[in-house]
């Protein structure tokens, strides 16, 4: 049994990969789900269509695979962090809409915190800054719109949890969750690894509700064998960003990685201390393998990446399809002036400005689709690097290298520009989708069949490397102007 499930949940699709005991992708499946926007800011996902697609690329992963279900030896999970679904216990199904980790619509709540004093309380527990992003201030709103929705959280019989807590629970009946995605609700004492009390009661939210935090890799439960075609155990869960840290192989602090996906997620590996931001990164637990200690990060999240792209296909129709933007962009030297901030959902770090809105400017009569679409993979780039900016405050010291990962990334054109706008090397694995590898190592470390960590490093492989082209001259004017740019975008009143 030397085959690996990797289930990766992402915010605008599913995907299932088999692999073998060399980390080779023996098939995949994919399939997209429903995004829904009822009101401007908000931001919900069907729970059950969730499920439904990670079931159906399961399946049709292991099919394709030509692997027996039995000589499958663990389940990795690895999912969208900070989404909250509230379940019924008995039934096991939904009785809201997920709150997707873009949703904006407990902004004026959490002004209310901040205004109360509350954030320096939370972030030393915590290790987050006060923000609509996480799941605490979704939970409190959801659970105010069911009706008797505190009695029946209080009373056990409403379950909530993130979308690993979700899964686990459809594929095995557990309530459970894991450490890293528990560090993203704002409710767990990222130095205990538990629901603090504390926390609970300023958000008025029921212990009962809440999943049992366990570590990232082991037997977080056993799937029901009717699902899958055998009783599978489930070895590792992990938030996706952190899945991803793993994947690349950043296990010795000072490693950097940013993944470029809907958003774009950076982190820094800072092993067993936990490090407190000066210049509004986050600290956020990394992984916890097995009974060993938590291990730490320090995080930069940028709320539009690729989704800034899918804009250009979905709202501008300038493009149909994503890779399309490549091309586009190529047909122009340079953005002509114009600078995107795309701050369609708020700004995270280093910003955290939740009423920024997304922002076009330098617009002229000759400006072009394919300046516009240059613009957009420049606002990309400008806030990845404002994230490297924070990182070398925080730290004390200059990143030489950034090692880069998600769908994304296959673009030169983006990396290029990225290595240009940083003035830093941007390192490319052969293998992009380091968010379900990750899940894969750490569930087969859980199960087996890699012995320990450094029994994986021969298995990563580097496809390019881009260094930057452009001078300090040029880059410091560019970052000036998008620093005015961004200035533009803040505390847009709706």
């Amino acid at each position: 049994m030397k085959h690996i499930l990797a289930l990766d949940q992402g915010t605008t699709s599913s995907r299932a990969i088999v692999y073998d005991d060399q980390l080779r992708a023996l098939a995949s499946a994919q399939k997209e789900f429903t995004q829904h926007f009822p009101q401007p800011g908000w931001v919900e996902h069907d729970a059950s269509e969730i499920w439904a697609s990670v079931l159906a690329t399961a399946r049709e992963a292991i099919a394709k695979s030509g692997v027996s279900p039995g000589d499958i030896a663990s389940i990795g999970i690895t999912n969208q962090r900070e989404t909250i679904v509230v379940w019924d216990r008995k039934s096991g199904e939904p009785v809201h809409r997920a709150i997707v980790w873009q949703d904006r619509r407990t902004g004026d709540y959490v002004s209310a915190l901040r205004e109360a004093g509350k954030e320096i309380f939370i972030q030393q527990r915590t290790g987050l800054l006060l923000d609509p992003y996480f799941s605490a201030s979704k939970l409190h709103w959801i659970l105010r719109q069911i009706p008797d929705g505190h009695a029946r959280a209080a009373s056990g019989d409403l379950a909530a949890g993130t979308v690993d807590s979700w899964m686990i629970f459809k594929l095995t009946g557990e309530h459970v969750t894991d450490v890293s995605n528990a560090s993203r609700t704002m409710l767990m004492n990222i130095r205990t690894g538990r629901w603090d009390e504390d926390l609970l009661a300023l958000f008025d939210i029921p212990r009962a509700i809440l999943p049992k935090i366990v570590s990232n890799s082991g037997t977080l439960g056993v799937s029901d064998a009717a699902l899958l075609g055998a009783a599978l155990p489930v070895g590792s869960a992990i938030g996706d960003q952190q899945s991803a840290l793993f994947g690349q192989l950043c296990t010795k602090p000072g490693l950097v990685k940013c993944t470029y996906g809907t958003g774009c997620f950076m982190l820094a590996f800072t092993g067993v201390d936990a490090i407190s931001s000066s210049n509004r990164l986050l600290t956020t637990v990394a992984w916890k393998i097995g009974d060993g200690p938590m291990q730490y990060a320090l995080e930069g999240s940028v709320f539009m990446g690729g989704a800034s792209i899918q804009w250009l296909r979905d709202g501008l129709g300038i493009i149909k399809s994503a890779p399309e933007v490549n091309d586009l962009a190529s047909r122009v030297a340079d953005s002509g002036g114009v600078v995107l901030v795309p701050a369609f959902t708020g700004l995270g770090a280093p910003y955290w400005d939740p009423t920024a809105r997304g922002t076009l400017l330098g617009l002229s009569r000759g400006t072009t689709a394919a300046h516009i679409a240059r613009a957009t993979l420049e606002g990309i780039c400008f806030q990845v690097a404002d994230l490297v900016s924070a990182m070398e405050k925080d730290s004390g010291r200059k990143i030489a290298v950034l090692r880069v990962d998600g769908g994304a990334c296959a673009s030169d054109l983006l990396m290029q520009t990225q290595a240009d706008l940083l003035g830093l090397t941007v390192e490319r694995p052969k293998n992009i989708e380091t968010t379900a590898l990750g899940a894969a190592m750490l569930a087969g470390l859980g199960s087996g069949v890699w012995p320990d960590i450094d029994s994986l490093v021969s298995i990563r492989e580097v496809d390019r490397k881009f260094a930057p082209t452009i001078t300090i001259k040029d880059r410091s004017a560019r970052v000036k102007v998008w620093k005015k740019a961004v200035k533009r975008a803040q505390k847009w009143e709706l």
